[in-house]
C-alpha cells in the first residue's frame, strides 16, 4: 500500500497558478503510475490527468488539456500537477492516487492509493 500525502492547494484567483504535489511512501512508487482528479461541491470525483511508471503517456480530462501539466520526480517520490489559467470551475479538492498497474488509465477504480486531498479554490 502506497501512502499519499498532498500539498500546495490554496486560494488563487481566476487566470492564476498552482502548483500540487503527492508525496508518495513505499519502494514501489517508481514502477506505479499515478493520477490525480478532483470532486467539486455536490458533484462525483472526476479524472484530471494521469502520468505512467516512467513520467511518460500523460493523459488529461478534456477541460484541463493544455492548461495542466502532470509530472513526477521518482527520485523524490513525487508527482506534481501544476495549473495554470486557473478558473472558477477548477474548484474542488484535489486527490493524488496510485495505481497498482506501472500503465495509466483514466477509470478512477484502476487507482487502489488515494491521499487525503487538498482544496484548490479559485475566485473570479
Amino acid at each position: 500500500q502506497v501512502q499519499l500525502v498532498e500539498s500546495g492547494g490554496g486560494l488563487v484567483q481566476a487566470g492564476g497558478s498552482l502548483r500540487l504535489s503527492c508525496a508518495a511512501s513505499g519502494r514501489t512508487f517508481s514502477s506505479i503510475a499515478m493520477g490525480w482528479f478532483r470532486q467539486a461541491p455536490g458533484k462525483q470525483r472526476e479524472f484530471v490527468a494521469a502520468i505512467d511508471w516512467s513520467g511518460g503517456s500523460p493523459l488529461y480530462a478534456d477541460s484541463v488539456k493544455g492548461r495542466f501539466t502532470i509530472s513526477r520526480d521518482n527520485a523524490k517520490n513525487t508527482v506534481y500537477l501544476q495549473m495554470n489559467s486557473l478558473k472558477p470551475e477548477d474548484t474542488a479538492v484535489y486527490y493524488c492516487a496510485a495505481s497498482p498497474s506501472s500503465y495509466v488509465s483514466t477509470n478512477m477504480n484502476a487507482f487502489r492509493s488515494w491521499g487525503q486531498g487538498t482544496q484548490v479554490t479559485v475566485s473570479s
